[in-house]
């Protein structure tokens, strides 16, 4: 039996009941949020979704687990200098001064910039995060070893070069509270020496997407460089936002004094123990709760045209498509921001419902809760607990949008909560079919 094409794009909603937590935060350490419906909702923001995602599937890659167990993924850093560094010294036996100021050098002649020299903590890190292979910092040493003599030469002209303009741009700023007398020439700056083309395409192509399956997924821009690839990302994600009025407990803390609390104890009159009294630290923090939706799509033929720009065959990106197809879905059902995950179990969670269907265009059912859901559940008229109000709401619009657009198909459901559970064996809920488990959701 032929099985019937695919279509371009897999939309993923998600319905999830969180209690006292706070995975993301804004620059004051309160919750985000927006308003929508005319009312204030929480927020999760999609970049700390997609981190939490790529950062997940890369880990069970690593470790040879899920569809794509030992395949190539990127790494998000600034530190591919120090990360080459170490590798010279590791596997090459390069002096450690002499291995960062090499690997610094070449990937800033490349096109990279750094941090100020005269601090040490971003002296040799690049200004904009990269995401680049795994791999990069190897491959990279890799090069400068086995051109050793000819980089060294450079790196030593490279280095003359800058600490000359450093000392003319310290004299050119001495001048300026100085009265300039009329013969004074302002010094010039002189030009570093180029790094040679054939060493300076070893380096793009060392941080070139190449086979990187995150970064096929969620795609990559690099501003610094022109004339290294960008990736359109095959991922689209959706900010998660609660389905009804954002409510907000700014929780007080005491953390207590282990020693104090010792001598307290072991105190042998009441004037001792008085002196230990009182918490060792005390605070406030922002937990939210609430029935949080949230959306992702994949696009198909992006995906595959991205595994085709990495140099793959097409066979060798079909097979990688449908593998990174499964792993996605995964860390959109399973991964979770993990801030906060210690002293609230965020990362415990289960989605009350997953709803995944195909299309021939990504489709945002943000719509069906534009209207807040009442959170009292005894409320008169009300739709009940807003988790399974949710999900009727999300199924009640999937339908009729089904009912209108002939291109949605493939509508498959999985729960973790009994409640809604129930909810999908309701009277016209037969056209979604549930699944038990999460590789059942993407056919």
């Amino acid at each position: 039996m032929t099985e019937a094409p695919r279509s371009q794009f897999l939309s993923l909603h998600l319905l999830e009941t969180l209690v006292a937590v706070l995975p993301v935060r804004d620059e004051n350490g309160s919750p985000k949020s927006l308003v929508y419906g005319g009312v204030e909702r929480h927020v999760i923001s999609s970049q700390a979704r997609r981190r939490a995602e790529r950062v997940h599937a890369r880990h069970r890659a690593n470790v040879g687990i899920g569809a794509l167990a030992g395949r190539s993924t990127g790494l998000r850093t600034r530190e591919w200098a120090l990360i080459t560094a170490k590798a010279l010294e590791t596997d090459h036996g390069w002096d450690e001064q002499e291995a960062v100021t090499t690997a610094r050098a070449v990937i800033e002649a490349t096109g990279l910039k750094f941090g100020d020299p005269a601090k040490k903590t971003v002296a040799n890190l690049t200004k904009v995060l990269l995401f680049a292979p795994a791999d990069t910092g190897d491959r990279i040493a890799e090069h400068v070893q086995t051109h050793a003599d000819d980089l060294r030469a450079w790196r030593d002209a490279y280095l003359l070069a800058q600490r000359e303009n450093s000392k003319r741009a310290a004299r050119k700023g001495s001048r300026r509270t100085e009265p300039v007398p009329d013969e004074t020439v302002e010094p010039v700056e002189a030009s570093l020496p180029a790094l040679a083309k054939h060493h300076r395409d070893a380096v793009l192509l060392a941080i070139a997407p190449r086979d990187a399956i995150d970064i096929a997924l969620y795609g990559r821009f690099l501003a610094e460089i022109a004339d290294s690839p960008n990736v359109d990302g095959a991922v689209q994600s959706g900010h998660a936002f609660t389905v009804h009025e954002a409510e907000q407990v700014d929780d007080f803390y005491a953390a207590a004094d282990d020693a104090k609390l010792h001598r307290k104890r072991n105190a042998l009159n009441f004037l001792d123990a008085a002196d230990d009294a009182g918490a060792g630290m005390t605070g406030y923090q922002s937990l939210i709760s609430g029935t949080f939706y949230r959306h992702a799509v994949l696009d198909r033929v992006q995906l595959i045209t991205n595994l085709r720009a990495a140099g793959m065959t097409e066979d060798e990106a079909a097979e990688a498509a449908v593998a990174a197809e499964k792993e996605f879905v995964n860390a959109f059902v399973e991964a979770f921001p993990e801030a906060k995950k210690n002293s609230t179990a965020s990362t415990g969670s289960l989605p009350a419902l997953v709803l995944a269907f195909e299309g021939a265009r990504p489709y945002n059912y943000a719509a069906a809760f534009q209207l807040p859901v009442d959170e009292n559940p005894v409320a008169a008229g009300g739709e009940g607990p807003a988790g399974p109000a949710a999900v009727r709401r999300l199924l009640a619009h999937h339908a009729y949008v089904s009912d209108r657009r002939p291109d949605l198909r493939s509508t498959r459901v999985l729960t973790y909560d009994p409640q809604i559970d129930v909810v999908l064996r309701e009277p016209g809920q037969a056209s979604v079919e549930a699944v038990t488990e999460i590789e059942e959701l993407t056919p």
